[in-house]
């Protein structure tokens, strides 16, 4: 799948020695911000917290039909932490996940605009805890998973007023359902 990259990152990308790093955004009801490296790094007004060799990302794969494939996130090794407190007690399921690459430029700053890689929805997550650590898994579904659901939503007076109370452009298809017309006279 062709992407824009910004010249900038093409440009880091395309150096000798290319050092990127990935950003995971987990929308929780509190966010939780993570990102490849050791120590808390600070991006667009968030404060990514340092995972490291903590955090595995199973890579997307693509493919030329529009097949929803899904990735795996994983967490090993937490004790204690944010993040596991927000996996615990938060509703995760259906809420957003955002994977993107970056790049650090030869003086260690952030390439602007980093890369976004994938873009899904939350779905099943694993808690395995072995005494001292917890490891966190999470199934993370493409967002063309939502093209697989069925629409329930109808042309009906009734189901436009959900959305929009005074909307009265559905008020009359029932009246006009079997009503002939006859044009050209």
């Amino acid at each position: 799948m062709s992407r824009g990259i910004h010249a900038n990152m093409e440009a880091a990308l395309s150096a000798d020695a290319v050092k990127p790093f990935f950003l995971v955004d987990l929308m929780f009801t509190s966010p939780v911000y993570l990102w490849s490296g050791g120590y808390t790094l600070s991006h667009s007004s968030n404060s990514y917290l340092g995972s490291g060799d903590l955090l595995t990302i199973e890579v997307p794969e693509e493919s030329q039909d529009l097949g929803a494939v899904g990735v795996k996130l994983t967490l090993s090794g937490l004790t204690g932490t944010n993040i596991l407190s927000a996996a615990l007690q938060q509703e995760y399921q259906g809420k957003s996940v955002v994977i993107k690459l970056g790049a650090f430029d030869s003086s260690g700053n952030i390439v602007t605009n980093p890369v976004v890689i994938f873009e899904g929805f939350m779905d099943v997550m694993q808690i395995v805890e072995d005494g001292d650590s917890s490891t966190i898994t999470l199934n993370v579904e493409n967002k063309l998973i939502r093209l697989e659901t069925a629409n329930h939503r109808r042309y009906t007076d009734s189901d436009q007023r959900i959305d929009h109370a005074g909307d009265r452009g559905f008020e009359f298809i029932t009246d006009i359902q079997e009503k002939q017309i006859k044009w050209g006279q």
